[in-house]
């Protein structure tokens, strides 16, 4: 389950840094530890067809620019597309290590529906999609500036090696 106590209602949020996630441990992370820094937050899932080259290349964004331009990437594990994600936060994890994750992983999380995390709801609101704001697969990406201003939104079809040049407007 998501605490959502400390979350104000989306609508109201000045940017991402008023939400706070659990990580995949489960303790409370407040976003604002991320002031500062280009965010790539994405919704992912263990068992989709897009994971290989997903996982793989988010790995390389992270290599690429969080060291030299203090990137950093949020992974949300979600089972909401085909049951994708099936596993609890033991499972993912271990997945997680096997494709040798470097960024940072939260709490298994609704993007759609009554129980969307409200960081979602917050996400979905700043940056609608093309045929309505709701999560239409696994591995939507949006970019937040330092600020933490949601600023893009890419569907599952762009590739995570595709973001670069979006990437480095905003560090």
């Amino acid at each position: 389950m998501t605490s959502t106590g400390e979350n104000p209602d989306y609508k109201s949020a000045k940017s991402v840094y008023d939400f706070t996630a659990n990580n995949i441990k489960g303790a409370g992370i407040p976003l604002s530890k991320y002031a500062g820094h280009v965010l790539l937050i994405v919704n992912v899932a263990s068992k989709c067809g897009l994971t290989a080259t997903n996982y793989k290349e988010l790995n390389e964004l992270y290599d690429q620019y969080h060291y030299s331009k203090g990137l950093e990437i949020l992974a949300f594990p979600c089972n909401q597309f085909n049951g994708q994600e099936p596993g609890g936060s033991d499972e993912i994890c271990s997945f997680a290590d096997r494709q040798k994750v470097k960024f940072d992983l939260f709490e298994k999380i609704d993007v759609n529906g009554e129980n969307t995390h409200p960081l979602w709801k917050y996400l979905k609101h700043k940056q609608g999609g093309l045929l309505g704001s709701f999560i239409k697969w696994n591995f939507t990406k949006f970019i937040v500036d330092k600020n933490g201003q949601v600023v893009e939104r890419h569907g599952p079809n762009v590739d995570p090696s595709k973001l670069t040049s979006h990437l480095e407007k905003y560090f």
